[in-house]
């Protein structure tokens, strides 16, 4: 199980539009330059190709240096974390492809430029991860990540090209609990173990971890802004979006709630069920909140890649329905 972590993305983008602080000129440094400019452009591309090279080389290390390698190989993990896994694929590439765009179109490139440059850089990051993942002997390269990628980039390509902006925004919710402090008995001996237990082992027991890492944490969502898609001169706020979201509860294992823990073996798919989640909730896009100040904008875009915590109701695919008075 692994998982791009959004922050060391961020930075690249952030570093993007932080470069201009290098040097001055007659430009606001967080305003998009409306004309090419040389400085700007080679400054960002030196940031982004050392944060690239820093990212290759910080994600071998914490992922597969303790891993056998072998040769080049694929691995079919669809349906593997309820396909969790998968939106998070969608989501980080969509979200790598509008941040390197806006940081593209911060040099002064033109639109479709800044477009083709915000594709090449959310392919290049995450193929560069497929390939790692396919001369691993615990993974392999997975077609499905690499189409879940593939509609990410696209999602942001089309929208911007079509449009001329993003009217279905791709989000994310995390919520960083721990898992539920509950013993469960191995099928086979007296061993015992905590779900809690059992989550820290496949997701870490701090905060952060269970936050970027815990599937069952993690809603993913489409953010629709219904201004944009309405006709002109509607009331609708401009900034309110209505989000449908997608999650998933009690995954204590990839494809099952099965696994082996010192010598014993559990095994409780009928005790704690997998299920999926559906969401309806509203949400806030931060890049229509209108201000002149450009620092402002440039935060507002970084943090857009997050839901806004808001009212939803949840409908389960074991027939619940669940009223979420705030949805984190």
């Amino acid at each position: 199980m692994k998982r791009i972590v959004p922050v060391t993305i961020c930075f690249i983008c952030i570093a993007q539009l932080l470069s201009g602080q290098l040097y001055s000129d007659s430009l606001s440094f967080f305003q998009p330059s409306a004309k090419f400019n040389k400085t700007r452009f080679y400054t960002a591309l030196g940031f982004s190709s050392a944060t690239y090279a820093g990212f290759s080389y910080g994600l071998y290390n914490a992922w597969y240096k303790d891993y056998d390698q072998s040769s080049f190989h694929f691995f079919n993990d669809w349906g593997e974390w309820n396909n969790m896994d998968k939106a998070g694929h969608v989501y980080t590439a969509y979200f790598q492809g509008v941040l390197c765009y806006k940081g593209a179109k911060w040099t002064g490139l033109s639109d479709k430029d800044a477009i083709l440059t915000g594709a090449i850089c959310g392919t290049l990051f995450q193929t560069t991860i497929e390939v790692m993942d396919g001369f691993s002997t615990e993974w392999g390269f997975s077609l499905s990540d690499f189409g879940a990628n593939a509609i990410g980039i696209g999602a942001f390509a089309f929208q911007q090209a079509h449009w001329g902006e993003q009217k279905f925004l791709i989000k994310e919710s995390s919520t960083g609990m721990s898992r539920p402090d509950v013993s469960v008995m191995a099928v086979s001996g007296n061993s015992s173990m905590t779900l809690r237990e059992r989550g820290n082992d496949l997701f870490g027991s701090s905060l952060p971890e269970r936050y970027l890492k815990d599937y069952n944490n993690q809603t993913y969502w489409v953010s629709a802004n219904v201004h944009s898609l309405l006709p002109k001169g509607n009331s609708w706020p401009s900034w309110l979006n209505v989000a449908m979201g997608y999650g998933s509860e009690n995954l204590y294992g990839g494809f099952s709630n099965e696994w082996e823990s010192n010598g014993a073996y559990y095994e409780i798919n009928d005790l704690y069920p997998r299920y999926k989640q559906y969401y309806l909730s509203l949400d806030v896009d931060l890049t229509r909140i209108k201000t002149d100040n450009h620092f402002l904008k440039s935060v507002l875009s970084v943090f857009n890649i997050i839901k806004v915590p808001a009212p939803a109701l949840e409908i389960t695919s074991q027939g619940e329905v669940i009223f979420h008075f705030l949805k984190f």
